[in-house]
């Protein structure tokens, strides 16, 4: 089963059950809406709004990648918000992101009948005020994709989300990359997880497993081994102690699989560098023995010494025999 990656494009959103619904297709595609004032208003999706008249183009905002794409309520399946459009007599709105819009977004086609003959378009605009505008928008969706545990992550240090972020697997981490590898002499990479407190308990205990299945020594441990739920304020921690028997060109994969109880799996890719072979202790060996010479001399040493007593004085012989080991 493949890891549920993060899309290629910031034009993604997750439904209201948490399922993750790919837009990367339409990123940028144009969209036009005929108000009859002399301007049209111009929606490039997960890209940016602006109206268009004659004496030039004001911006209502620009996509933000960050959670402005989220599920939809109501009527509306998903909705965007476009922020930091043109100041100009908006300098104080909405907390001072000039203008701005809203897209409502209908999987389908408008209630107006609009969109006939057309891949989607605008049904309606709406003006809150010279600063803020309202944009009704339907739009061909593509099938819903993986249920994603949202909230998920892992990453090198406990608030961090290099390899997993939002239950997305990371660029870098859903296949092997060479780029990514860890080198030989990095015996043990240690990972924190963390999930939303509610949901932590569905968090099931991780596995591995490895590319080829020989010549790489794999040990996972941790409080995640002993199901420990991760939680924000409590990250679970997943060490791998990784040790190279046998040296090879290319990096051996490690494929670790969290079960998340009615969810996808969260999947990554870990790629370990074998340039040469390393002992148990975490020495490197280079395919030769090593033979040492040990030398053994025995010293015998004679001392004597007076023993005095409160009422007696004795003379006493003493030996000592040292054995000296060179090597």
């Amino acid at each position: 089963m493949a890891s549920v990656s993060i899309p290629t494009s910031n034009c993604y959103a997750f439904d209201n059950s948490s399922r993750l619904v790919d837009f990367s297709g339409w990123s940028g595609y144009l969209f036009e809406y005929d108000q009859q004032q002399g301007s049209d208003l111009i929606v490039r999706f997960c890209k940016d709004v602006e109206s268009r008249s004659q004496t030039g183009y004001v911006g209502f905002g620009r996509f933000d990648k960050f959670n402005n794409f989220v599920a939809g309520s109501g009527q509306h399946d998903f909705m965007q918000e476009y922020y930091n459009g043109d100041l100009m007599g908006c300098e104080q709105s909405y907390d001072k992101m000039g203008r701005t819009a809203q897209v409502n977004m209908v999987c389908g086609s408008c209630s107006n009948g609009l969109c006939k003959g057309r891949p989607g378009c605008i049904c309606n605009v709406t003006h809150e005020s010279n600063c803020r505008v309202l944009v009704d928008l339907a739009i061909p969706c593509d099938k819903p994709g993986p249920h994603v545990f949202q909230g998920f992550t892992v990453g090198f240090h406990p608030r961090s989300w290099e390899l997993v972020y939002n239950g997305l697997t990371q660029i870098g981490f859903e296949e092997p990359h060479h780029d990514f590898s860890f080198h030989t002499g990095q015996t043990q990479v240690v990972l924190f997880m963390t999930a939303v407190a509610s949901l932590s308990s569905l968090v099931q205990k991780p596995s591995l497993k490895v590319h080829p299945d020989k010549g790489l020594e794999v040990r996972l441990s941790g409080s995640a081994i002993k199901g420990m739920p991760p939680t924000t304020l409590s990250p679970s921690m997943l060490i791998v102690d990784w040790r190279c028997e046998v040296a090879r060109d290319t990096p051996y994969e490690v494929n670790i699989t969290i079960p998340v109880q009615g969810y996808e799996p969260i999947q990554f890719v870990l790629t370990k560098q074998c340039d040469y072979t390393q002992d148990p202790g975490g020495g490197r060996t280079r395919g030769w023995a090593i033979f040492g010479v040990l030398s053994c001399i025995f010293l015998s040493l004679q001392h004597s010494f007076v023993v005095e007593g409160s009422f007696t004085r004795r003379k006493w012989n003493g030996s000592v025999e040292l054995m000296l080991c060179l090597a």
